[in-house]
């Protein structure tokens, strides 16, 4: 258990809304297909800004939110499997943007796709508990239009870019964090992006990153065990039963996932807060991203037991309990 507190959120959109209707002009496919199977009728693209200026809006909203500075911040740890630059990471560009090179302070990437916030979020948690950092910014960002084929309709219609972005510090006894984190290796290449490839000799050749790939069938009945497992082992290490929980945000991956997870677990769809449909999947962004959108909307008052939930490639799922 950890006595931390959230004390500021914020969140960001690319500039471009692209509704389905959209992709019928490139692709075979339609509002409805898309619509039925997936739950997102949305999604913006980022045409103007990469991944740390998307995270650098979401930390102003989230620092304002806070009532704090980027004085006060002393680590940032941002979570993105679509950085502005192989390296340097993302995080130290954010902390250069905030203006905070003349200051003492660690700023980091992390790579756990979907899951990326609620890693990032338990590492900033131990720095605080270990006291090593006294306030933290954590940011998910993606860029994710920039590894999309738009020729592939089972990954392009689903994928959008955004920022989410919370402060924390240490709280007191009623402001309460419990993690629950797991990890398997995706041997199967269920969802992955192809790397640089290795050299033959001393010979120059093109580079380019590849476009992200998956196995659609395969990667839903991974997102469906693991949304599950992470909500029974995390109201376990809270020691909370599943009716106890007033709010999940899970990650805004499929509406069917989370249907899904709703019937397994008896908890009523209407616990589950949902964004995927105006936003589509935003990746790393997607959790800390709907909570700022929940907390603007007035839907954090009076929760006592809030839950954070996670999955994606690598493959990676778990979750938070958040004690108010």
């Amino acid at each position: 258990m950890n006595t931390i507190k959230i004390e500021g959120v914020g969140y960001a959109l690319g500039d471009l809304s692209v509704d389905n209707k959209m992709f019928e002009s490139i692709l075979d496919t339609n509002d409805e297909w898309i619509t039925s199977r997936t739950g997102i009728s949305k999604r913006t693209i980022s045409t103007k800004k990469n991944t740390s200026d998307l995270a650098v809006e979401a930390a102003l909203m989230a620092l304002n939110d806070a009532q704090c500075f980027s004085k006060d911040i002393d680590a940032i740890i941002v979570a993105t499997m679509t950085p502005d630059f192989i390296t340097p990471a993302t995080a130290p560009l954010v902390q250069e943007k905030l203006n905070m090179n003349d200051q003492r302070c660690v700023a980091f990437d992390v790579n756990g796709a979907c899951s990326g916030f609620v890693y990032a979020l338990q590492i900033a948690a131990s720095m605080i508990k270990a006291k090593q950092s006294n306030r933290v910014l954590v940011i998910g960002a993606e860029t994710f239009s920039k590894i999309m084929d738009y020729n592939d309709r089972s990954t392009s219609v689903l994928f959008g870019d955004g920022a989410g972005a919370v402060v924390v510090s240490k709280g007191d006894e009623e402001n309460t964090m419990h993690f629950y984190t797991q990890s398997k290796g995706d041997t199967d290449q269920q969802l992955f992006v192809k790397g640089l490839d290795l050299r033959d000799g001393l010979k120059n050749k093109n580079q380019q990153v590849g476009y992200l790939q998956m196995k659609g069938l395969d990667v839903f009945r991974f997102a469906s065990f693991a949304i599950v497992d992470a909500i029974d082992e995390i109201v376990n290490k809270a020691n909370i039963k599943h009716t106890d929980i007033d709010l999940i945000i899970p990650h805004q991956a499929n509406i069917r996932i989370i249907q899904h997870a709703s019937k397994q677990l008896n908890i009523p769809m209407n616990v589950f807060y949902t964004n995927l449909d105006e936003v589509g999947n935003t990746s790393a962004a997607s959790i800390p991203l709907a909570l700022a959108q929940a907390k603007e909307k007035g839907l954090l008052k009076d929760k006592k037991h809030i839950v954070l939930v996670g999955f994606g490639a690598g493959l990676t799922w778990g979750a938070v309990h958040v004690g108010l």
